[in-house]
């Protein structure tokens, strides 16, 4: 989630924890959270935003190159697979892992719901 925070940020130019939030279907305070953590990694700075009630977040030069280095270990991983799959198996699984992430992040931030597996010991 971190590095999606950093891309969003850094890529996609989008500067508000709230649009982030919405983008990763997760609430305010778990992105504040995120964003905490790369603030205290040095990789995202908080700064004044339009108006008091709001920060603008902005990428550091450490944030950049955490980026960049993570996007050269995805392109590398992208291509050690492509030598194991056909093209078409390769873009069925990037779309299968893309509608897999988005599932897991719908369930990230849905309300708790019965546990299947019965109550557990916090519950009891």
């Amino acid at each position: 989630m971190q590095l999606l925070v950093l891309k969003y940020i850094h890529v996609l130019d989008i500067h508000s924890q709230a649009v982030i939030a919405e983008r990763l279907l997760i609430d305010a305070p778990a992105v504040s959270r995120l964003v905490d953590r790369l603030e205290e990694d040095g990789l995202v700075e908080r700064r004044a935003g339009e108006n008091r009630r709001c920060v603008r977040l902005e990428i550091t030069d450490a944030g950049r190159k955490e980026f960049q280095a993570l996007q050269r270990a995805t392109e590398w991983l992208d291509e050690e697979a492509k030598a194991y799959l056909a093209p078409e198996e390769f873009e069925e699984l990037s779309r299968l892992l893309e509608k897999l992430q988005g599932g897991l992040q719908r369930l990230a931030s849905a309300p708790p719901g019965p546990n299947p597996c019965g109550p557990s010991r916090k519950d009891e």
